[in-house]
């Protein structure tokens, strides 16, 4: 069974976000708008982006 991943995209800005959501963006290691990092699809990764869902879009790959 392949390792799969996950394609996450920040699409909107984390000014006005609370701090803790802006932690767990920086914790993605999203910098800027339009963004995209690939990280392995697990229960840490799916938690943070349950909690920022608002603020990224995820694709899996």
């Amino acid at each position: 069974m392949a390792d799969k991943t996950l394609k996450i995209t920040l699409v909107k800005s984390t000014i006005g976000a609370i701090p803790k959501h802006r932690a767990t963006v920086a914790a993605l290691g999203l910098k800027k708008l339009n963004k995209t990092v690939e990280l392995p699809d697990n229960a840490a990764t799916r938690g943070m982006i349950k909690q920022v869902c608002h603020l990224v879009k995820v694709e899996e790959a």
